[in-house]
């Protein structure tokens, strides 16, 4: 067994036993309240799911396993002579609680890049696809056309018991996150670069940095920045729409594939993964309209005109969070050391001192203050990445870890399948007057 799974397989007994004594002592509790207004409004704040890799404080911010991003950054392993944690390290934390040693992530490395191979047939499904295809959409298709490779789905057929069935999402989960950087990467070229595919690079290099150079990028710097941006993007509590997405399929006992699959269709929407593409989109319309380098005052007006056309400033604004988000920060640290005087680096972090005091005179914002996406964009463009509908693909890459990490939890602990009860409005009226 790998150290990872010894690890994992070790703390398993002993959480099962938590849930199953918490249970049978306090199953009856009630946890949270819904009001009608939440029942409409997407369940926003609705304590009813357990997810055991993060959390998200609306003032503190994302916690992975309990420790913070900037805690992260100094205790996860790096690469030799870098600078930021390697994605490999977050895994094994969200999957154990325990911060790795340097050789656990190691084997974590060898062991996804014992997977880089793309199927033949996933390849003839994307080159089946119209070359204007968008990313995510090839993205989705290519995680579900791997499905007749699940060892999950072989192993419930077959009978495996169902207590047993964490290793086999785990086997999936490891070789599905081993494949990932190279069907992204795929896309990549497919969409952008002619067809004109890099292999992979000689075993040694990491998952990040193996991303960075089958996409065409070798800078050492970009490879830093994708081990920081696979990081940051991996996980976010279980509400969100790719987390949820994933789980709840995953409660059917639907294998990882469809699972991952499903999740990433979700992160495809412009009300979650997409964002980031609209921020960088949002960025060259505002270049285009004013012909120069913006003023302060000039983005003050934009921003208002953004506003009182009835549309939203991408990248500002969260449905939990109340306060900057640590990944803005993390994001908003490196580009300060790497490139302090890159044009689109200038104009985000002007309107990082411009926006949310509009946004609180404006008043329709709960949160003023920006989210992921408002930064990573500008990143990105920075070393040549400029194919805007690319970004989610990177994302997802980086999702996966999150989600599939909690997939294998949900196995672990026998979740139950999924199903809420909804009601009609005409019911609700009914309490409502009936109360009255």
């Amino acid at each position: 067994m790998s150290l990872l799974k010894d690890r994992l397989a070790a703390k398993i007994p002993g959480v099962r036993e938590s849930v199953r004594t918490l249970l049978a002592e306090h199953g009856e509790r009630k946890i949270s309240d819904v009001t009608i207004a939440q029942a409409y409004g997407g369940m926003r704040g609705v304590k009813g799911l357990v997810t055991e890799t993060s959390a998200l404080d609306p003032d503190e911010g994302i916690r992975f396993r309990g420790y913070s991003i900037p805690e992260l950054a100094r205790l996860l392993p790096r690469a030799p002579g870098g600078e930021q944690p390697l994605p490999e390290g977050l895994f094994f934390l969200l999957l154990t609680g325990d911060v790795p040693t340097k050789q656990e992530v190691d084997e974590i490395s060898a062991a996804w890049r014992s997977h880089e191979t793309l199927p033949a047939h996933t390849q003839r499904v994307l080159d089946a696809m119209p070359i204007d295809s968008h990313p995510m959409t090839q993205f989705a298709l290519g995680i579900q056309s791997m499905q007749v490779d699940s060892i999950f789905a072989r192993d419930y057929r077959e009978g495996r018991a169902k207590s047993e069935l964490w290793d086999s999402m785990f086997a999936d989960a490891m070789a599905l996150l081993g494949r990932l950087p190279v069907l992204a990467a795929y896309i990549y070229r497919r969409s952008y670069k002619s067809g004109r595919h890099l292999p992979p690079a000689e075993r040694g290099l990491d998952w990040g940095a193996n991303l960075a150079h089958m996409l065409g990028i070798d800078a050492p710097e970009f490879r830093e920045l994708m081990r920081l941006y696979l990081t940051l993007h991996a996980d976010h509590e279980g509400g969100n729409v790719s987390a949820h997405t994933t789980h709840l399929v995953g409660s059917a006992l639907s294998d990882p594939y469809l699972c991952l699959a499903a999740g990433m269709n979700g992160l495809a929407g412009p009300l979650h993964g997409l964002a980031n593409q609209e921020v960088v989109r949002w960025i060259e319309e505002l270049k285009h309209h004013l012909g120069h380098a913006p003023t302060r005052d000039d983005l003050s007006q934009y921003v208002w005109e953004t506003l009182r056309g009835g549309r939203v400033v991408p990248g500002y604004g969260h449905a939990v969070l109340r306060k900057t988000d640590p990944r803005y920060t993390a994001q908003r640290e490196f580009a300060l050391t790497h490139l302090p005087d890159d044009p689109n680096f200038r104009i985000v972090a002007l309107l990082y001192e411009v926006v949310p005091n509009i946004l609180r005179e404006h008043g329709k914002a709960k949160n003023p203050w920006p989210n992921v996406d408002a930064h990573s964009g500008c990143l990105l463009v920075h070393y040549g990445v400029v194919e805007y509908d690319f970004y989610t693909v990177l994302f997802g890459v980086s999702r996966a870890m999150g989600v599939l990490a909690s997939l294998v939890w949900d196995r672990a602990l026998g979740l139950s399948l999924e199903r809420p009860k909804s009601v009609t409005t005409e019911w609700l009226l009914g309490q409502v007057h009936g109360a009255s």
